[in-house]
């Protein structure tokens, strides 16, 4: 079992720069800037056609779902709002892996202030080389 540890990550990427998606925690960024970006053919191309999407006690249960119903409201959201990821965990175990996230966000949404603390599981599997998001847990909390 490999373990990677992160402090402070600070995503700065623009929205127009290409990102190349070698290890899982690549994966999770590129996932991230392209929601950020709005670039939602990237974000699709990192899901497993069977992804399973759990957000506030509702399912996606695959990428096609996923595209059709919540996609666009997370890039909506992702534009909006500035969010930073203050800690991240990376486990790799054969051709799985688990890329868990801490972060807070703000911003404003919809005309309303937003300020999250947020936490995010990834399970990522590697396919012939490519690692592919198959599993998204999602959960946030409003700073008191």
């Amino acid at each position: 079992m490999r373990r990677l540890r992160f402090g402070l990550m600070l995503f700065m990427i623009s929205a127009g720069s290409a990102m190349a998606a070698d290890g899982p925690a690549d994966v999770v960024k590129a996932f991230h800037v392209a929601l950020e970006s709005g670039n939602k053919p990237a974000a699709e191309a990192l899901l497993s056609a069977a992804v399973k999407i759990f957000e506030q006690g509702h399912v996606e249960k695959s990428k096609e779902e996923y595209a059709s119903h919540h996609l666009d409201s997370d890039i909506e959201f992702s534009k909006a709002v500035k969010s930073i990821v203050r800690d991240t965990e990376v486990v790799i175990e054969g051709g799985l892996a688990f890329v868990v996230s801490q972060s807070e966000t703000k911003g404003t949404f919809q005309g309303k202030p937003i300020d999250l603390v947020g936490l995010e599981t990834m399970v990522l599997r590697n396919v012939e080389g490519s690692w592919k998001i198959v599993h998204i847990h999602w959960s946030s909390r409003k700073v008191k």
